[in-house]
């Protein structure tokens, strides 16, 4: 029979918990992460944990020590964010991006389902679906373009999908609200592949260049698909993490 997995070391559960914090853009380059002392008083842990915890972020990359200072978020870092840091930072906070990136909103409407949109979201491909495309910029340089798709009656019951203005509190939470389904779980798939003439265009790119594509597919509690994008990153910038333990 399978086993349950252990639960991961406290000091490892402060540093995901920090790492999570940079990479959904909540700390930035050059923020101070908590100090030891801090972390002691919030997680009610001993002192060596969490210097542990310090120790692991810097040896992952994540910060960096400046004499008689403290630890610092590394200059330099260039995450992008995938769907599940804009998520967690969009219920917790009210906005799914911090104030270093905004977003452009370039395409909205009505278009035919691509292949991979529409067996993603289960109707028939050249279907008329939702298409909401965004321009993603960090610090002014665009960093993603993201295309969402969406089964036609989710249009008509969000109907501000269909508009080219920006949803503040992002667009799955008022697809959430606009038809009564919540999010359960997402699936990503990630692959390389050479950027199209229009993504060399909008994210500034040599001819040629190779691209990350994320599909990404929300599913609701019945296990329905409702939500299918697909993003793509530059070369430049690397788009996910992960720390796990290897048994």
């Amino acid at each position: 029979m399978p086993e349950i997995q252990r639960v991961l070391p406290k000091y490892m559960q402060i540093a995901n918990y920090l790492r999570d914090q940079i990479l959904r853009g909540d700390l930035r380059p050059g923020d101070e992460v908590p100090s030891e002392r801090q972390i002691v008083a919030d997680w009610s842990v001993a002192r060596p944990t969490a210097a542990r915890a310090l120790e692991a972020l810097r040896r992952q990359g994540f910060v960096e020590s400046r004499q008689g200072s403290g630890s610092y978020v590394r200059e330099g870092m260039r995450p992008n964010r995938l769907a599940r840091e804009r998520y967690s930072r969009a219920r917790e906070t009210g906005k799914i991006y911090p104030s270093n990136e905004r977003a452009e909103i370039v395409a909205a409407g009505y278009s035919p389902a691509p292949e991979a949109a529409a067996t993603a979201l289960g109707i028939a491909v050249g279907a008329d679906a939702v298409r909401r495309q965004r321009v993603i910029y960090a610090d002014d340089h665009p960093v993603e373009i993201s295309t969402a798709w969406y089964a036609h009656p989710i249009g008509e019951l969000a109907p501000k999908l269909l508009v080219r203005e920006r949803i503040r509190a992002g667009t799955l939470v008022y697809v959430e609200q606009s038809t009564g389904r919540q999010a359960r779980y997402a699936r990503d798939e990630m692959s390389a592949r050479m950027a199209t003439s229009e993504e060399r265009d909008r994210l500034n790119l040599s001819d040629p260049s190779a691209v990350l594509l994320v599909r990404h597919v929300v599913y609701d509690g019945e296990d329905r698909p409702f939500e299918f994008t697909e993003a793509v990153y530059p070369p430049n910038r690397w788009a996910f993490e992960a720390t796990y333990p290897v048994f």
